[in-house]
């Protein structure tokens, strides 16, 4: 019998409905229940493809003794992070306090009275495994310390309460120290390196800030220490080589177990595959020209618009891991619908042309996936161009096998569940389900992405796919009543208000398609994008900004009565935060109208987070891309036949306008360059223009 998760919107809650745990939503009811029979609350935090999160539904979840002690003790409730980032992010920080790590599934006790935590951890098997205890022993010794140990509890909930109000309440600095650009990225560069993780991450706003400052950097190097762009290009390689990539089809997977990117945890991310579109295509825009990094970022697209696009023109969010070798199996394997096996390669292609791939490819008869003996994931020996004949194996021979067509344009319509995954009668392999809701952050990076692919690479298609999506935010993600923004869509019903993490991203979406859409003819304009950014900044500013201490609030004032502190997005994870992202937001806002309401409203945030950026900067990378668009922000105005050419270089700082027709450039000149707010002479060649850039993103370092 289903339970109440049946009913509910979110793939990841709709894959535990048929759970014995009776589980709730978070819902007023439910916090309400837990109050009124004293049962202590167990959170549960995950998304649906989140591969640990799956194999616990399918474990401990599934179990009926330690269902029936749930159900008895607890009052379960199981949450979507992606539908829930603000309760995601404060039971996150609060494991990480309590144990010094984090992960999901995010596993949290709470007392009902305050929701505040007293035990948190991650997986936790059916039996003792893994060095981790039994879920079942866990629960008994949960309730055994909730109903006995009411100090200890209260002197614990006091400890992290503390913790997390004094990363939510924080106090401005009387003024930006000087050197704070400086110091923050001499101390994040080194964190970009791939030596010594046991796994390997993107951490794209980590790589972001440090491609952006080699520009930096002296033409010498320093003390024989790679270069920022050195440590940039390494990372690149590494994604566009490495087994994170798919080489048959595209995208990236979430990361590698391993320390040589080799095995993924083989779930793509729209996040990530966003921001890494945008950073590869920066690099190539830096002069680092190796055609694995083109290729990829082609390939890409192409699985974004076969996969990942909705009819409607909107993003899919994820896609699982797991997936079913035959329809018959009872459970799906991890990665089953990527690796391959030494004997089907062979099978698939003619002896030449095998050993063409076995000299490009890392290729070993036993495999190279230590949890799956046999299995092949393809992992490239080095970069430049693949010889025809492996390109044609990878992406006719190896893509036939998988998809069973040829076809890599036409679009795959999605698995939405196990169930449909293993009832469609696939003419290839079956595919891992695809999380088919629209958030509208992850859109915003996606839109991002394939805006500077396009400024760098002149596809068509890149930026099309982009203007389709976002055309469907501004249409269809409103609140009926209110007019405001709405974080999720769910088949074409919007749901959720949006975070500060929804506004900061699309609205850099918005500003990116303006930049991407400069001088070009047709509709929308690139004023179009313009106006939509500044709108929904007001927005923003009215629903999320401190007034009193400055910075943007991660939920708005309604939703603060169900959560235990406030908090200002700051620190970055897989994603960039909200503020840094947002103070960039308004820098760009201010050189772009000349209003400098918005520069106050950057430096304010700066203020605020300054402490924070002194003392603790390698959490928090992209408030120093927005520190370093506060400093060395310049405009640059210039004709529409001459743009499209700058836009294919890097300027990490710079914002581009076309000149307005009352103020026509004046005679005899090609440009005007601002630095902030002090114009220069006007331009008369192409040439001083780049000197005059080339300086002025450069001048507060």
């Amino acid at each position: 019998m289903a339970n109440r998760l049946a009913t509910c919107s979110s793939l990841y809650l709709r894959k535990h409905a048929s759970n014995p745990v009776d589980w709730w939503p978070w819902i007023p009811e439910a916090l309400e229940k837990a109050r009124a029979e004293d049962k202590p609350i167990f959170l549960s935090i995950g998304y649906s493809s989140c591969h640990w999160c799956t194999v616990m539904e399918g474990e401990a979840f599934s179990d009926p003794e330690i269902a029936a002690f749930l159900n008895a003790h607890f009052l379960p409730i199981k949450v979507d992070r992606e539908e829930r980032p603000d309760l995601d992010s404060i039971y996150m920080q609060a494991l990480q306090l309590m144990s010094g790590q984090g992960g999901w599934p995010l596993n949290v006790f709470l007392t009902p009275n305050d929701l505040v935590p007293f035990y948190a951890g991650t997986y936790f098997p059916v039996k003792p495994r893994f060095g981790r205890p039994g879920f079942l022993t866990v629960l008994q010794r949960v309730l055994q310390f909730y109903r006995q140990e009411k100090e200890k509890i209260a002197e614990m909930k006091g400890q992290i309460l503390t913790a997390l109000t004094t990363l939510s309440d924080l106090v401005p600095e009387d003024h930006i120290p000087p050197d704070l650009l400086r110091s923050g990225i001499a101390k994040i560069q080194p964190l970009l390196t791939n030596a010594g993780a046991v796994q390997q991450f993107p951490m794209m706003p980590y790589a972001q800030l440090v491609l952006r400052s080699a520009r930096f950097d002296p033409p010498e190097g320093i003390d024989g220490l790679p270069t920022a762009l050195e440590r940039a290009k390494e990372r690149a390689m590494a994604l566009v080589l490495g087994g994170i990539f798919d080489h048959v089809a595209g995208g990236f997977h979430r990361y590698t177990v391993d320390p040589t990117w080799t095995v993924p945890h083989f779930e793509k991310m729209l996040y990530d595959n966003g921001q890494i579109l945008e950073f590869l295509a920066e690099l190539w825009a830096h002069g680092i020209r190796d055609a694995a990094i083109e290729r990829a970022v082609r390939l890409t697209v192409e699985w974004v618009a076969r996969e990942m696009t909705a009819p409607a023109g909107y993003f899919y969010a994820a896609q699982d891991a797991d997936s079913f070798a035959r329809r018959e199996d009872a459970e799906p394997e991890e990665g089953e619908f990527y690796v391959w096996r030494w004997q089907e390669l062979q099978d698939l292609l003619d002896e030449e042309t095998f050993r063409a791939l076995q000299q490009a490819f890392f290729l070993l008869p036993g495999g190279n996936f230590p949890d799956r003996p046999g299995c092949i994931v393809l992992q490239r020996q080095q970069g430049g161009e693949l010889p025809p004949e492996v390109e044609t194996a990878l992406t006719t021979h190896l893509f036939r096998a998988r998809y069973g067509s040829t076809e890599r344009r036409i679009p795959l319509p999605p698995a939405v569940d196990a169930q449909s995954a293993r009832q469609h009668p696939w003419p290839g392999r079956i595919p891992p389900v695809t999380d088919t809701k629209m958030i509208v952050s992850w859109n915003g990076l996606m839109i991002s992405g394939l805006a500077r692919a396009y400024q760098v690479f002149g596809d068509e298609e890149y930026l099309q796919l982009a203007l389709g999506a976002a055309q469907f935010i501004l249409s269809r993600q409103r609140h009926p009543d209110t007019g405001s923004l709405l974080r999720l869509n769910y088949d074409g019903t919007p749901q959720v208000p949006a975070k500060s993490e929804d506004y900061a991203l699309f609205i850099k979406a918005l500003l990116d398609l303006h930049q991407a859409c400069l001088g070009r003819a047709g509709d929308p304009t690139s004023q179009y994008w313009l106006e939509a950014a500044i709108q929904l900044q007001q927005e923003m500013d009215a629903q999320l900004w401190d007034t009193a201490r400055g910075g943007y609030f991660v939920s708005d004032a309604q939703s603060a009565a169900e959560l235990l502190v406030r908090e200002k997005d700051f620190q970055d994870s897989a994603m960039p935060s909200a503020n840094g992202v947002a103070i960039a937001n308004l820098v760009r806002l201010a050189a772009l109208t000349g209003d400098l309401d918005y520069l106050e409203r950057a430096e304010q945030a700066l203020k605020t987070f300054a402490h924070l950026m002194s003392t603790q900067p390698r959490v928090c990378p992209t408030l120093f891309l927005g520190l370093d668009w506060y400093s060395n922000w310049v405009k640059v105005t210039l004709g529409a036949e001459h743009i499209p050419t700058f836009q294919q270089r890097s300027w990490p700082t710079a914002v581009f306008s076309l000149p307005a027709e009352a103020e026509p450039l004046p005679p005899g000149t090609v440009g005007l360059v601002c630095w902030g707010s002090k114009c220069l002479a006007p331009a008369s060649s192409l040439e001083q223009i780049q000197s005059q850039i080339n300086r002025g993103q450069n001048r507060s370092y």
